[in-house]
């Protein structure tokens, strides 16, 4: 637990809960029934980030022996990651994009502007919650790498149920069945991309997932 008190990683994690809180104002000024002020949202996103920035800074590298950022990635990997997010995205746009936009539509952007604030806050913050922190609580946790993606990947199946559950507009039981597939083997991946590339390889497929939504957006304009 020191490490999470070291000069290094409370200054690396300041200064990426910043980048991460000032990524995700355009989606919360997009939030009409917000239950607080958007300055007070941002706030809590700028703390939180901070705990969860700093489990990244402090254990990651040293359970795994492998960077956060790497800028460098080997062209084979790039190309996969590549394909794989091409390949993800066809899935949803023709089997699960039309079903989910009906139940879940505020889930979809309707312009340009829309789209990006959804895909700053995806990269941003959701890669950070479902992705980064806990796999790096889990590993210095368990200190297995194996357990520690499998528990980051049923815990991104855990909220997705919980998110289902509550929703307003109950998503079928056949289609959620499929869609927690998908995202099961999503997280199998960005875990994997993850520890293979970094954050930024990470990102690079998530942006490419969330290129699909130009689609509708281009069609609907």
């Amino acid at each position: 637990m020191r490490n999470l008190a070291q000069p290094r990683v409370l200054k690396l994690a300041g200064i990426a809960s910043l980048v991460t809180t000032l990524a995700c104002y355009p989606r919360l000024s997009l939030w009409l029934n917000r239950p607080a002020s958007i300055w007070y949202l941002e706030a809590v996103m700028f703390f939180c980030s901070i705990v969860l920035w700093s489990f990244v800074f402090a254990w990651h590298t040293q359970y795994t022996h492998r960077p956060v950022f790497t800028l460098k990635v080997e062209p084979r990997l790039f190309i996969t990651v590549t394909v794989a997010g091409i390949a993800v995205a066809t899935v949803f746009h023709l089997f699960l994009d039309p079903a989910l936009r009906v139940k879940t539509p505020e889930e979809y952007p309707a312009d340009v502007k829309q789209w990006l604030a959804i895909v700053l806050f995806s990269l941003a913050f959701n890669q950070l919650y479902f992705v980064f922190a806990p796999f790096a609580w889990l590993v210095r946790l368990l200190q297995n790498r194996r357990v520690a993606t499998v528990l980051t990947v049923l815990f991104g199946a855990f909220m997705l149920t919980i998110k289902s559950q509550s929703s307003t507009a109950p998503i079928p039981s056949l289609l959620f069945a499929m869609l927690l597939a998908v995202r099961i083997g999503m997280g199998f991946l960005s875990v994997s991309f993850y520890l293979r590339g970094g954050v930024l390889l990470n990102w690079w497929w998530t942006l490419l997932v969330e290129a699909r939504l130009l689609l509708d957006v281009a069609g609907n304009s």
